[in-house]
């Protein structure tokens, strides 16, 4: 039990319970940067977690909304979760594999905030999807469901 993550519950509001503590952890250690919840699942079956799969939903659900999480829906309606990041990222989706990239670009973040203002509007928070294709067909698996 990691005293750091018990501490980002406690932070959230959110009780200590075995299940956001795995999850938690899990999504910590695991290479992968953004998770749907079957993937979660799916790995929490792997290590031979009784968890299943209505309370990794709610877990993720509960994340997200203590902002340990952040929710996005890069495929249609389907859900995928990172971790908080530390500093802003926009992402590019390969719409073939469904390899997610992410970058940042101040250019781009200034215009943002400058079309904003013109608008009136003060901006709290933005999402920035791209969409496109590998490009590279060797590094692009049309049947895979990888995400980096």
């Amino acid at each position: 039990m990691s005293e750091e993550n018990i501490k980002i519950l406690k932070k959230a509001g959110l009780k200590i319970t075995e299940p956001r503590l795995t999850i938690l952890a899990l999504m910590q250690e695991n290479k992968i940067s953004h998770f749907s919840a079957e993937d979660v699942y799916k790995l929490l079956l792997e290590r031979g977690s009784d968890i299943g799969l209505a309370t990794v939903y709610r877990v993720l659900n509960q994340f997200d909304e203590a902002n340990i999480l952040i929710r996005h829906n890069f495929e249609g309606n389907k859900s995928v979760f990172e971790l908080a990041p530390a500093e802003h990222h926009d992402h590019i989706i390969c719409v073939d594999c469904g390899k997610v990239f992410e970058f940042n670009d101040k250019i781009i973040e200034k215009r943002q905030r400058e079309i904003s203002e013109e608008h009136g509007i003060q901006l709290k928070t933005h999402s920035l999807y791209l969409y496109g294709k590998c490009s590279n067909i060797h590094d692009c698996d049309e049947n895979s469901n990888n995400k980096k």
